[in-house]
């Protein structure tokens, strides 16, 4: 699905995704990976739900997220709360929906100016 939105000059936008890629300002990325307004994390690697693991999930500490929109795949689940124990922890509440959703919902919060960060898997 390809998305239309305002321009952000500067800042990491979704343009386009499907189930197989996911389109950042108009470049394909064919894995995982996590996104926010300044930053992109391409060595996220996380090949499917069932094997995330509390790893995962350190790389973000260190950004210091305000949400995690975590994109479970094409079918929504809800992550176990020890594996986001330590962003808990620290006040960074994690959003679990299916991968399409992260996306629009990403857009949304990084075009409100929000510290958002969404953690997509493919």
């Amino acid at each position: 699905m390809k998305l239309h939105l305002t321009q952000a000059p500067g800042k990491q936008l979704i343009t386009a995704y499907s189930q197989d890629w996911i389109s950042i300002n108009n470049k394909k990325y064919m894995q995982s990976l996590v996104v926010m307004p300044e930053e992109l994390i391409l060595d996220w690697q996380v090949s499917s739900f069932n094997l995330l693991n509390e790893a995962h999930f350190e790389c973000l500490l260190s950004c210091q997220p305000e949400v995690v929109l975590l994109g479970t795949g094409a079918i929504h689940h809800f992550i176990h709360p020890r594996l986001i124990s330590e962003l808990t922890a620290n006040n960074i509440p994690v959003e679990c929906m299916t991968t399409d959703a992260a996306c629009r919902t990403y857009n949304i919060l990084m075009a409100e100016g929000r510290k958002v960060a969404a953690a997509l898997i493919l």
